[in-house]
């Protein structure tokens, strides 16, 4: 099944970066070649929004607009040493953030007759936290070292593990472990630097 998670991987392992690269810059010299960007990541991004949204209808009009904004975005899209699939996840991970973040909204407002809405100002509050954190997560894996960032978006945007990013980036797995801790470790300083500053404001 093409949402499946082991479906998924076995995508992002039969992709080698020339072909990958081949087939995105394709893309941006020609629009008309957007259509092998779509069949080839389709079932990726499908999966990647399903397993979260939990609604069919739902998790197909978010893969169509995460296509429609890609397509957009392309002539703006540089390699950064992340997989290209990486770029798409990361436009549905925002997304589905947004969303929440709406529904929150939604759910906050009075309704007709002044009652306020099913969700408590604790759940909403909470739904809204959860959105922003997710965002500057991304924010803050946007900003690492090229090979920190490949290790993180490899293990958990497309939850490989260990032993086979290190195959994919020809190291050893104990320099895989070391780029992933050395990462979080810099996400970690990163996001307390930010909360400190959050709390004087």
């Amino acid at each position: 099944m093409a949402g499946s998670e082991p479906a998924q991987k076995s995508l992002l392992r039969n992709v080698d970066e020339r072909d990958e690269r081949r087939l995105v810059e394709a893309a941006q010299r020609d629009r008309a070649c957007f259509g092998a960007v779509y069949e080839r990541y389709f079932g990726l991004v499908y999966g990647f929004t399903a397993r979260r949204v939990r609604e069919r209808a739902l998790a197909e009009d978010l893969t169509s607009e995460v296509f429609r904004k890609a397509l957009a975005s392309l002539p703006r899209f540089k390699w950064t040493g992340a997989p290209f699939g990486a770029w798409l996840l990361r436009i549905a991970a925002n997304m589905i953030a947004d969303r929440a973040k709406r529904e929150a909204k939604l759910a906050a407002a009075p309704l007709d007759d002044g009652s306020i809405g099913p969700r408590s100002s604790e759940d909403t509050q909470a739904t809204l936290e959860q959105a922003e954190r997710r965002a500057r997560l991304f924010r803050l894996v946007d900003e690492l070292p090229r090979d920190q960032k490949r290790v993180v978006v490899l293990r958990f945007a497309e939850e490989k593990s260990i032993k086979e990013i290190a195959g994919q980036l020809g190291r050893s797995e104990g320099a895989v472990k070391q780029l992933q801790f050395r990462a979080l470790e810099s996400m970690r300083a990163r996001l307390a630097v930010t909360n400190g500053l959050a709390s004087d404001v």
